[in-house]
């Protein structure tokens, strides 16, 4: 079985994240998608809350399974019997960074990154800039699933 992980903190799950999970899961038997807290951030929603919302976003997607972790994501790869990691690059400001990341996971553990370049459509998009649009009241349908968008109007609702 060929398995492979999309690795991210989907802070909330974007439709530019959904395009790069899909087309993963049209070329492999299983992807997992794996929800990691990122240390640097200050995260909108709980880790579980983004695990729902993943599971909700992908139901139609058969073999993609919803899965957490914390640490490094070589270490989760070897206790899954993963092979390979998929991650969307958007621009070449994404390839120099995750082109690191890559060779430091090949080298200290044998596993392999594919890069999927991102749909056009979704090129700009980023969790970040969703979650800075929908705090001043911009308009972030089209950009985030339905189950994202009612989320994430109600917990900027709260404050």
């Amino acid at each position: 079985m060929r398995r492979v992980v999309c690795p991210g903190s989907f802070d909330p799950v974007t439709n530019g994240h959904l395009d790069v999970i899909s087309r993963a899961a049209n070329l492999h038997d299983e992807v997992v998608v794996a929800v990691f807290r990122n240390t640097s951030k200050t995260p909108l929603f709980t880790i579980e809350e983004r695990v729902d919302l993943l599971r909700e976003a992908t139901s139609k997607i058969p073999n993609v399974r919803i899965d957490k972790f914390e640490g490094l994501i070589v270490d989760y790869c070897k206790a899954n019997d993963i092979s390979a990691i998929v991650k969307g690059l958007r621009a070449v400001t994404d390839f120099d960074y995750e082109m690191q990341m890559a060779q430091m996971n090949y080298n200290q553990a044998g596993v392999e990154t594919l890069f999927v370049i991102t749909n056009p459509l979704w090129a700009f998009l980023s969790s970040s800039l969703v979650k800075d649009f929908a705090r001043f009241g911009g308009d972030v349908s089209g950009l985030v699933p339905e189950v994202v968008l009612d989320r994430l109007a109600g917990r900027l609702a709260q404050g």
